[in-house]
């Protein structure tokens, strides 16, 4: 494809950004979504708070930008049904997700819709960075060049800011993320990873934002969560979900000493 005629193809790319308690963050994040380099985008924000004092903080940074829309869910949701709602309202052909303590890089956007049409790929994941609060790098996280559903299984490694994907992809499903506290994302790459390509691109596209939240409680937590989506959801026996759980666990404390 030649770079005139993908300029005169350039398709609409829905930002969906839920917002729940991330003042210090957000101001990076929506600046890193609206400085793309790639201009054809709608960015979407689902206020996730019954309290509105943030929103006061958010409409100042946003307010004079044309193509940002912000949605209210009346009490807190979860980013489960905000993600969905933010699929639901969105109008572009493709869908990229972006939490709010998390930063693109400036050219993010304008690779990954280039990679995707050249290649006609539907899901594209990239490799990113790993930051702490003071935006560090910590880590690295590296995309494989395609996963499959027995890869997948294993090893949560498809970072959900990194992802752009087809919209038509997640029209397939009523409600895309499933309510759950976490891993809702690698619940929703599993069901995609059943009938359509994981493709990875590695190229390090995003910094993702290390939580400081308590490791012990949060750990337990993704232990359950994890336990519920092979057990409830795969529809594995129980002894094989706490087989999975385990060495879902195990790749999880390798990935965090790197």
């Amino acid at each position: 494809m030649t770079l005139s005629l993908y300029k005169k193809k350039k398709s609409l790319v829905s930002v969906i950004m839920p917002y729940y308690n991330k003042k210090d963050y957000f101001s990076d994040s929506f600046k890193s979504a609206i400085n793309q380099t790639y201009k054809n985008l709608e960015i979407i924000i689902i206020y996730d708070q019954k309290n509105l004092d943030d929103f006061l903080y958010i409409k100042k940074i946003i307010s004079t930008y044309k193509n940002v829309r912000v949605f209210f869910n009346k009490k807190n949701r979860g980013v489960s049904f905000s993600r969905n709602l933010g699929i639901k309202k969105s109008k572009g052909e493709y869908v990229a997700f972006l939490d709010c303590d998390d930063i693109w890089s400036k050219n993010k956007l304008t690779v990954q819709i280039s990679y995707m049409k050249s290649n006609a790929v539907d899901f594209l994941h990239t490799s990113y960075y790993a930051i702490n609060s003071n935006k560090d790098i910590i880590g690295k996280r590296f995309a494989k060049k395609e996963i499959d559903y027995k890869q997948l299984i294993n090893s949560c490694d498809i970072g959900l800011s990194t992802v752009v994907v087809k919209k038509i992809i997640l029209e397939k499903y009523k409600k895309p993320f499933s309510p759950i506290s976490t891993k809702e994302d690698y619940l929703l790459w599993l069901k995609i990873s059943k009938k359509n390509k994981i493709i990875g691109l590695n190229k390090f596209l995003v910094y993702w934002r290390k939580s400081k939240g308590s490791l012990s409680s949060f750990f337990l937590i993704k232990f359950i969560n994890a336990f519920h989506i092979y057990y409830k959801y795969e529809g594995f026996s129980f002894l094989h979900s706490i087989f999975r759980v385990l060495v879902l666990s195990i790749n999880y404390l390798r990935k965090l000493r790197t």
